[in-house]
């Protein structure tokens, strides 16, 4: 449900209260914008005034690469936005312009290489066979999330970070609380302090006994110069919580998506060498953020489509419209394996395009094909109306998943 507000300075402010949908239904006011007013103004639940949002691929592409519009302005300004807190420290990379965001990126760029990434691909297999070993050990019903797609993504930017198996479960605890909005403001951003300790006496122990992982490396380059301690923990921060949300909930919603799509996971079972594809047409198709992401501020006054964005606004940039865009996919609604060309941009697109793109694949391609060959009788284990979804979440996926076989 949306209202109207008309103003003079402008076409109407739409207040958009981001609601929680069924399943993977798509945000039927993002639709409804994309189609009819494609460029639009709208005031979110939190913050001060309204914004801009822009829902059509190339006005995605052209606000998320232009750097007339900065993230570096939105520091200090309580622009309109979805959560209670600001989820990103004040420091971290999402927030930087280049050139300064080119020299924070650069600090971590080695590990997420494709031969960095590939040798990470055994531990993914190995912690996928031992996860579903312990699933089958337990017998059916078995909760899909719990047993594999939570636990794998935060063990394997746990190791890749180097985060003791002791201490996993507290991270999977901070990041519940940094990427949601249910939890009140207060509860937030108590957790980001206590993340922040955490990460400054990892990167001191690192100091005094160097190992070779990426804490380490932030460490080294913080002692360096390349970094300011502030910089190497945000960025810290950054990849250990959101590489481990956005996997555990994106690979369950693919998941999820198979399971209620009988013929298109019969079709993989059949043609397994369509799966990185058909991964691919998941991550289009797929809703997985609630809402928009990260505001942008303009610097100048900038054209964007036929509407003039004037210098101060801010501007959201929506990846999920620009992925259904009519004039770039072919009955865009449809989950559709046979897509030749997939240019989605669920990993975002220019400079912040999302630097763990390559992770996030392996992870999803791995869990996926371990659960196709393993368990060719995977089925939902309630009915679908009766799975229940994160609230509030601001990568949407299911609570729990539950599977029989």
């Amino acid at each position: 449900m949306t209202t109207t507000e008309s103003r003079q300075d402008g076409p109407p402010v739409h207040f958009w209260p981001v609601e929680d949908l069924a399943g993977l239904d798509f945000d039927p006011f993002m639709s409804e914008l994309l189609h009819k007013e494609p460029i639009a103004r709208i005031q979110l639940p939190y913050g001060q005034g309204h914004a801009w949002i822009v829902t059509r691929y190339e006005d995605v592409k052209t606000v998320t690469s232009d750097p007339r519009f900065s993230r570096r302005a939105l520091l200090g300004r309580d622009v309109t936005r979805l959560a209670p807190h600001i989820i990103p420290l004040d420091e971290a990379v999402g927030f930087a312009d280049p050139p300064e965001h080119t020299r924070l990126r650069k600090s971590v760029a080695r590990a997420f290489t494709t031969r960095s990434l590939e040798a990470l691909r055994p531990l993914a297999q190995r912690a996928a066979d031992e996860l579903l070993d312990a699933m089958e050990r337990q017998g059916p019903p078995a909760d899909l999330v719990a047993h594999l797609n939570a636990p794998l993504p935060l063990t394997v930017v746990s190791e890749l970070m180097g985060v003791p198996p002791e201490d996993r479960p507290r991270m999977a605890e901070w990041t519940a609380l940094l990427l949601s909005a249910r939890h009140g403001k207060e509860r937030s951003e108590r957790a980001k302090e206590e993340v922040r300790a955490y990460f400054t006496g990892l990167l001191a122990r690192r100091r005094a006994e160097p190992r070779e992982d990426l804490a380490g490396d932030l460490a080294e380059a913080a002692r360096r110069g390349e970094l300011s301690e502030e910089e190497a923990i945000a960025i810290a921060i950054l990849i250990q919580i959101s590489a481990a949300h956005a996997v555990r909930n994106n690979s369950s919603n693919m998941v999820y998506a198979l399971l209620t799509h009988p013929e298109h996971l019969a079709r993989l079972r059949a043609e397994p060498a369509l799966l990185p594809r058909a991964l691919e047409e998941l991550l289009r198709w797929i809703p997985h953020r609630r809402g928009v992401g990260i505001a942008r501020i303009a610097t100048e006054d900038v054209e964007v489509g036929g509407c003039l964005i004037r210098a101060g606004e801010v501007v959201y940039a929506s990846y999920l419209t620009a992925n259904r865009d009519p004039e770039v996919f072919q009955r865009p609604d449809e989950l559709d394996f046979d897509r030749e060309h997939i240019p989605h941009l669920t990993f975002g697109h220019g400079p912040h395009f999302c630097l763990g793109s390559m992770l996030a694949r392996l992870e999803s391609e791995t869990m996926l094909s371990t659960l196709l060959r393993r368990f060719p009788g995977l089925r939902l284990a309630v009915p679908v109306e009766e799975i229940e979804w994160q609230p509030s979440a601001l990568i949407r996926g299911p609570e729990a998943l539950p599977v029989t076989w």
